[in-house]
C-alpha cells in the first residue's frame, strides 16, 4: 500500500525525531560515563535517566512510524 504524501511526511518526521532522540541519548550516555569517571555519580545517574527516557520515547516514535506505514495511523489534514 502506498502512502499519501501527508502520511509519508508524518512517517518521515517520526523517524527523524526518533533518530534525533537516539543520537542525543548516545551523547548523554557518553557524557554520563565521563561524569562517572570524574567521580560525579549523582550527575551521571541523572543523565542516564534522561538517556533512558529518550530511548523509550524513540521506541514509541518508531512504533508510531511503523503504524503510519501500515495504515493504522493517518495524518488528518487541518486547515
Amino acid at each position: 500500500m502506498s502512502l499519501t504524501k501527508p502520511n509519508q511526511e508524518l512517517k518521515s518526521d517520526l523517524k527523524e525525531a526518533a533518530a534525533v532522540l537516539k543520537w542525543s541519548g548516545v551523547d548523554l550516555f557518553a557524557i554520563s560515563k565521563r561524569l562517572l569517571d570524574a567521580g560525579d555519580e549523582i550527575g551521571a545517574d541523572e543523565l542516564m535517566k534522561i538517556a533512558v527516557s529518550y530511548q523509550a520515547t524513540e521506541d514509541k516514535l518508531t512504533a508510531y512510524a511503523d503504524e503510519v506505514k501500515a495504515g493504522v495511523i493517518k495524518r488528518i489534514k487541518t486547515r
